[in-house]
């Protein structure tokens, strides 16, 4: 735990000021889950991807997303050998740990989709054969606002693909000043040294899997489930699988927190984060603060 409390304190040295967004990054992470992070250009969204790829020892592969990309831009093309007079795929950059959609929404939903199989079922079929993608298999992807020219909104069913959705935002004037003194920290990120090997990761992965949550626990996020779905302030209220994703991200937060056992404030910690991407205004839009109307709303009753 404390070489996994060295990265945290180490990645915070190259994404100033953002400590509780490189935690939830991290948190994700452990509960297996993908990453999207929405911001303006030039907040640290790369820089972030690039200190996690470093600081895991994840293989790291970086993909700039455009409006002419095809799938087979990501997932790789069958080529006619004629030595073996055969067909064989040349993989795509989704073949590797970590990989950096980097502005996805600027992609057409055909390409966009190429991802879904691959962040859902950890392989990619091509021709008819399924290929396993390397373990663990992360999509850490950018989001530019929708406002901005040049973007394609992300589907329903591939924004639920993503455990979390964060944003960076501007720094403090403190964390800006400091950023401005040692200028670009790009290229400290791509040299950073690794803190844990790959099995080390997955080991803490699946501790993350034992962490308890007790039934009154489980009673307190089934009972906000339940009130996003009969409140009338969503199109429609948080699916199963969204209450599997806070649970997911809950015990990965209390192991981070040290702790064998989910609490209350876990689950408060990341509600925002798992589930807002997920949720509709009833009136049509993105339903922005809506996880702090729910847990106003639902009561802990322990």
């Amino acid at each position: 735990m404390q070489k996994l409390h060295d990265a945290l304190e180490r990645v915070g040295k190259v994404v100033l000021g953002k400590d509780e967004q490189i935690r939830l990054a991290v948190a994700c992470m452990l509960a297996r889950g993908h990453l999207l992070i929405e911001d303006l250009p030039g907040m640290g969204k790369t820089t972030l991807a690039h200190a996690l790829s470093r600081i895991f020892s994840l293989d790291y592969q970086r993909v700039q997303f455009t409006s002419d990309m095809l799938p087979a831009d990501i997932l790789g093309v069958s080529v006619f050998d004629p030595e073996s007079r055969r067909f064989e795929l040349r993989k795509g950059p989704v073949f590797t740990q970590l990989l950096l959609a980097d502005e996805i929404n600027r992609a057409t939903p055909k390409t966009q989709s190429a991802l879904l199989e691959a962040m859902e079922e950890g392989q990619v079929t091509q021709d008819g054969e399924s290929r396993p993608l390397p373990e663990p298999f992360f999509v850490v992807a950018t989001q530019n606002p929708l406002d901005q020219g040049g973007t394609f909104p992300l589907p329903e069913s591939q924004l639920d693909r993503f455990l979390m959705r964060i944003s960076l935002g501007y720094p403090a004037p403190e964390a800006e000043m400091a950023l401005l003194r040692a200028g670009d920290l790009r290229e400290r990120a791509l040299d950073m040294t690794p803190a844990l090997t790959v099995a080390e990761l997955m080991a803490l992965m699946a501790e993350v899997e034992q962490v308890h949550a007790s039934d009154d626990l489980l009673d307190y996020l089934q009972r906000l489930l339940e009130h996003s779905r009969g409140c009338g302030w969503f199109a429609a209220g948080l699916s199963p699988r969204a209450g599997l994703g806070v649970l997911r991200a809950a015990r990965a937060w209390a192991l981070l927190d040290k702790r064998k056992y989910v609490i209350p404030e876990d689950i408060q910690a990341v509600l925002k984060p798992v589930c807002e991407h997920r949720l509709q205004s009833a009136a049509g839009g993105a339903a922005g603060g809506s996880a702090s109307r729910l847990l106003e709303a639902v009561p802990v009753v322990l």
